[in-house]
């Protein structure tokens, strides 16, 4: 592992090979972002979004957060979908989970977690409104990747049912929301193919906010 005044060695050679294979790398990444995508995942260090997707700076806008959730209470997340969606226009909205994820197992422990007692409770209410088919399931490893998959589905509701998504995929076709795990032990994504025009549909019933005050 690279200690700490190794950091800036690594940033110096990163730096190298990008004008190596890319004279113009710099004035690329000092020019104005315009991404297609925002990705919203895990904090977890074996997750770097753009390295697994093979897209290289400037080419998809990021948030990350504890087991990748989106409560409509967090300024944070809501912050940076808001500017993707308005400022940069995106054009898909990434919800991505990953199995073996530590958040989603410290949420499934029945014990005080002290500071993270209120984000771990978005997750326990995912196994809440999901408690059937998960209690259907004996082997406890599957179990938690399960409810990691219906964790990324939940957060892709969440996603949907924000103004700044409804009004631009209203009035641009975009953005699509799509929801991904990522596998550790293969390095590949899964698609859950959430039904982004179906689940729109669902939801608006009592949170279209398309329409003006």
């Amino acid at each position: 592992m690279a200690t700490y005044d190794q950091l800036f060695e690594n940033n110096k050679k990163w730096v190298a090979e990008k004008i190596a294979s890319d004279k113009n790398f710099l004035n690329k990444l000092g020019s104005n972002q315009e991404p297609d995508y925002l990705y919203i995942g895990c904090s977890d260090s074996r997750v770097p979004a753009n390295e697994i997707m093979g897209l290289e700076p400037g080419e998809v806008f990021v948030h990350r957060n504890i087991a990748n959730l989106v409560p409509n209470i967090d300024l944070n997340v809501m912050s940076v979908i808001n500017y993707a969606v308005e400022n940069l226009h995106v054009k898909h909205i990434i919800v991505c989970g990953h199995y073996n994820c530590g958040g989603v197992k410290a949420a499934m422990t029945p014990k005080d977690m002290g500071i993270l007692n209120p984000w771990l409770r978005n997750i326990r209410d995912v196994y809440r409104l999901h408690e059937k088919e998960l209690d259907t399931i004996g082997d406890e490893h599957e179990k938690y990747n399960r409810l990691v998959e219906l964790n990324v589905v939940e957060q892709c509701r969440n996603v949907i049912k924000t103004a700044a998504v409804q009004k631009s995929y209203a009035a641009n076709g975009y953005p699509i929301v799509h929801g991904w795990v990522f596998d550790l032990e293969t390095g590949l994504f899964k698609d859950l193919n959430i039904n982004f025009e179906k689940v729109l549909e669902q939801i608006q019933k009592i949170y279209n906010l398309t329409e003006p005050h």
